[in-house]
């Protein structure tokens, strides 16, 4: 159960990144998954925000999936 519970998190966090960077493609996110820094990069790449601003985003994404 613990394994569906996991994968169901990783799946709205992905929408929840798609949503706020909607220039990412799904190959793009699929391939940072797993991969913080690259994640970040592409992003950086793609919308020039700094790393801090991007990570920010990113903390409350998380916080939102995990409650």
């Amino acid at each position: 159960m613990e394994k569906h519970q996991a994968k169901g998190k990783l799946n709205r966090l992905t929408a929840s990144i798609k949503q706020e960077w909607g220039k990412l493609t799904d190959d793009e996110v699929s391939q940072a998954e797993g991969n913080y820094d690259e994640l970040v990069a592409r992003i950086q790449e793609k919308y020039g925000e700094s790393r801090e601003a991007i990570a920010a985003k990113l903390n409350k994404m998380k916080e939102r999936v995990n409650s």
